[in-house]
């Protein structure tokens, strides 16, 4: 199956699994306060196939972008019959019920999925959970330009003490082209510094410092017919030196190996317990997916994983901790957007969620699963926002008027959800104006 061809059915199977959920969230809270549902669509437009079971048309439609629940009296423009059964026939607080129903299905989803995950396989760089010791700066980095050095230890970041490596991805992540305020242990002294990270700077990922944790560099695979081979390295080998300087992440050895060039150098190597030293010559040659040539040896040494299961409690626990991360990180990466510290451009739209479904599917099951609860936990927080027409708008319109005692007036709600239509349009253009520039060999195209 080709790229597209994946990252369009799995973008399709994921929207699809996400909009029923939080559609379902709408349909059953309306169900339960005796709301009458005309219809439940997964997809918009011509409807394809689908049931009718009491009042409700279940149907799927043409457009599988999206989905709605269509209730009886539910545009509150349009005068009612006074039926029981309609929408605004029915409390003020019934009503705010069922519009958070549905993004807190979406969360509850999003939980749900990754306890299951953590329970089968929980899996990530060791180095996060561990103190933020760097092992390696790059030159003309971002991290060389604020004096970071090897061995340094970040002991704050901002507003946070004794960060681990997760909590330094963050906080760099959230803070492009602004100075990151951070106190470095180095030997008996305590520095204080400033990081700042350009958004438009050609870095290796989105966010990156130009540094490299501390992590053991051990041998996963050898090439054949490679000088690592040929000098007898194997799987399972950590390299701890090179010519006697330390190897405290594999980027110290490729940085080392582009200087010595040609010529040999010696490794020692740490295997079964047990030191061993042996003279290897690297070579030019370009890696597997790389075009450029590069000095090498022909082995690779992905990071140190920690790899467990985790028990019922365990993996909800730390599902609860992670989506309550992210959800904080979202809610900081829409102030910065507010007070313009950030980019639109970060965000994604249907083109780059759906590479990024395609990239997950190609990893498995398991990948493709973190990332709908990623997505889930996205969608049921950006639905809670207060714009109108949308489930946080129609929350928020229902306290005004809980507050007011009154319902608000039909000609200024009308231009209320006139203005958000035209908004949403605006910034669904934008996004995905940003996508499309996203792409290979087609950014350069638009203006």
């Amino acid at each position: 199956m080709s790229f597209v061809l994946l990252a369009v059915v799995s973008f399709i199977v994921v929207l699809g699994a996400l909009v029923l959920i939080h559609e379902f969230g709408h349909f059953a809270a309306a169900k339960y306060f005796g709301v009458r549902v005309e219809t439940f669509s997964i997809g918009f437009g011509k409807r394809l196939l689908g049931f009718k079971r009491g009042d409700t048309d279940y149907r799927l439609s043409a457009l599988p972008l999206g989905g709605y629940v269509k209730m009886s009296g539910e545009n509150p423009l349009e005068p009612g019959t006074g039926d029981p059964a309609e929408f605004m026939s029915h409390p003020r607080w019934q009503r705010f019920v069922i519009a958070l129903a549905g993004p807190f299905m979406n969360i509850i989803f999003a939980v749900a999925l990754l306890t299951g995950v953590f329970m089968v396989h929980y899996e990530h760089p060791a180095y996060l959970d561990k103190p933020a010791v760097i092992g390696w700066v790059a030159e003309n980095s971002p991290a060389q330009a604020a004096g970071l050095q090897a061995g340094d230890r970040i002991i704050r970041a901002e507003d946070l003490q004794d960060p681990t490596w997760e909590d330094i991805r963050f906080k760099m992540l959230l803070n492009p082209d602004q100075p990151v305020d951070l106190a470095v242990q180095r030997g008996s002294q305590i520095l204080a510094m400033k990081i700042t990270i350009p958004s438009d700077k050609q870095t290796r990922q989105p966010g990156d410092p130009g540094w490299d944790p501390q992590d053991p560099v051990t041998v996963k695979l050898v090439e054949p017919d490679m000088p690592a081979a040929k000098a007898g390295i194997q799987p399972g080998d950590q390299l701890v030196a090179v010519d006697g300087q330390a190897i405290t992440t594999l980027p110290v050895l490729q940085t080392y190996l582009q200087k010595a060039q040609s010529k040999p150098v010696e490794l020692t190597i740490l295997r079964n317990g047990q030191q061993s030293k042996t003279t290897v010559t690297p070579v030019l040659r370009a890696a597997e997916g790389v075009e450029k040539p590069y000095y090498r040896l022909g082995f690779s040494a992905p990071p140190t994983m920690s790899i467990t299961k985790l028990s019922f409690a365990g993996a909800l626990g730390k599902s609860i901790e992670l989506n309550r991360r992210f959800s904080g990180l979202i809610f900081e990466l829409l102030q910065k957007l507010v007070q313009r510290k950030v980019s639109i451009k970060q965000f994604d739209g249907p083109i780059g969620i759906g590479r990024a479904a395609g990239q997950a599917a190609e990893q498995g099951p398991l990948q493709l699963i973190l990332l709908t609860a990623m997505i889930s936990l996205n969608l049921g927080i950006f639905n809670l926002l207060p714009i109108p027409i949308m489930d946080g708008g129609v929350i928020l319109l229902l306290i005004i008027e809980s507050i007011m005692r009154r319902d608000i007036n039909a000609r200024f709600k009308e231009i209320i959800y006139q203005a958000a239509f035209v908004f949403l349009i605006l910034f669904a253009v934008v996004v995905i104006y940003n996508d499309i520039a996203k792409l290979p060999g087609l950014g350069k195209f638009l203006p």
